[in-house]
């Protein structure tokens, strides 16, 4: 079977950046939604469509093709004491403008803790970065109904994969 629109397609993949240095690597298969369901970036999407068991995909991306520019205006300091007293470095914290609803809620990462202020990052670690992405296909099937209704890849056993 070839991979198109609504189809469940299962891969291995391997993400480097503009180095060639290894940032993650998956070796447990992960499943996406086939078609425009922004379960994988949109160019990954693009080269494998027509892709079959045992192809292989290496395609680079620009920070606008994955995870965006670096926006500093996502880096901001707060008062120490609105944080947990053994706030460190590499903790994430959900937030968003005040009187905002949950979907403006953004992941903030700590990057620096003073006595008296915390700074938190909400860009997405591999902002700004040009990436490799390098897999090899292992899966393909038609969609559920369910699948193609929730728009995303559900297990064997009608269980939710997100």
């Amino acid at each position: 079977m070839k991979i198109a629109k609504d189809t469940v397609v299962s891969l291995r993949y391997e993400l480097f950046d503009a180095d060639g240095e290894l940032l993650e690597k998956v070796e447990d298969p992960v499943s996406y939604l086939h078609g425009g369901y922004d379960g994988i970036f949109p160019l990954v999407e693009e080269a494998l469509h027509g892709k079959g068991v045992g192809d292989t995909c290496n395609v680079t991306m620009k920070p606008d093709d994955a995870f965006g520019e670096y926006d500093h205006q996502l880096v901001e300091v707060e008062q120490r004491s609105a944080f947990p007293k053994d706030v460190a470095i590499g903790m994430q914290f959900e937030g968003g403008p005040e009187n905002s609803d949950e979907d403006d809620f953004m992941l903030y990462t700590v990057v620096d803790v003073t006595d008296e202020e915390v700074t938190v990052d909400g860009n997405h670690p591999l902002a700004g970065k040009t990436l490799t992405f390098n897999c090899s296909v292992v899966g393909v099937r038609p969609a559920t109904e369910e699948e193609l209704e929730h728009g995303h890849v559900h297990d064997g056993d009608g269980q939710h994969l997100h």
